[in-house]
């Protein structure tokens, strides 16, 4: 697997899991998909951002240091 692939792989991971353990553990059992619904927002923001340097989009710069 590609390395740029691997690492927004485990980024996308990483964010959702944190999203949606903090709206988790603050609530109980039955906000399980309010929780899954924020974890995957965090996630497809992480995708958008990354491919978006990945990608690039013609005519704008690459953010530093991403």
């Amino acid at each position: 697997m590609n390395s740029k692939v691997l690492d927004i792989t485990e980024r996308t991971a990483a964010t959702f899991a944190f999203a949606f353990l903090s709206a988790f553990s603050f609530s109980d059992l039955s906000t399980a998909r309010d929780a899954a619904i924020a974890g995957a927002a965090a996630a497809a923001s992480v995708v958008k951002g990354l491919l978006k340097n990945y990608l690039g989009v013609k005519g704008d710069e690459p953010t530093p240091g991403a």
